[in-house]
């Protein structure tokens, strides 16, 4: 326990279970050493917490009113961008094709684009359709940001209700969107290759980031 609290602490970013094993001795169980430890840490001020399949540590829930630091926030989401993110979150794998469909208006390229900056979304990769539309899915930090430990943690519609976020006139036969079990690629998906990247512009036909 103590090695893996040690791993953890010492990590700016959360640590995969599968690192921890490797530094563990060898026949322990990391699954159970990590649940141990988590309870040890669950009565404290800072929490161990489990993020998409790795371990941090957090400030307790009810205790990160005392640490908060004032900061000016360059930028906010826009209401165009909390729609998006919520479609991609639901919906994941999407195209922006879909996601202007669902919306029933056109998506610009700066709403994304925001959205990819913020750490929040990423491109998954290129879907198997004609024209190889890339797809949109979240990342770790988006389930670290609002504390899931995976995907199926996204609130469901009692939750969305009872928080006011979805509308008393819902049409009876509406339904959620079921969140992937994870963010492996789907049969309908290629992996985005160093090809893509530079005809997607995020590289320079030289292989070099742009500024």
């Amino acid at each position: 326990m103590r090695i893996a609290e040690a791993l953890v602490f010492a990590s700016s970013e959360p640590v995969a279970e599968t690192v921890i094993a490797e530094k563990l001795p060898r026949g322990s169980d990391a699954a159970d050493v990590m649940a141990r430890l988590e309870r040890a840490y669950s009565t404290r001020g800072v929490n161990l917490v489990r993020v998409a399949g790795a371990w941090a540590f957090r400030t307790a829930a009810d205790l990160s009113f005392l640490i908060r630091q004032e900061q000016s926030e360059v930028r906010k989401l826009s209401r165009a961008g909390l729609e998006v993110m919520a479609i991609i979150a639901y919906h994941q794998p999407v195209t922006r094709a879909e996601i202007e469909e669902i919306r029933g208006v056109a998506t610009s390229r700066g709403t994304l684009d925001v959205l990819l900056e913020t750490g929040w979304v990423r491109m998954r990769g290129r879907r198997r359709t004609p024209g190889r539309p890339v797809t949109y899915g979240t990342t770790s930090q988006f389930l670290d940001h609002f504390g899931l430990e995976e995907l199926r943690d996204l609130p469901g519609m009692d939750e969305l209700k009872g928080a006011g976020l979805l509308s008393n006139r819902i049409p009876a036969n509406f339904s959620m969107p079921q969140p992937p079990a994870n963010d492996d690629l789907s049969d309908e998906e290629d992996p985005i290759t160093q090809m893509d990247i530079e005809e997607l512009g995020l590289l320079s036909p030289m292989g070099e980031e742009e500024e």
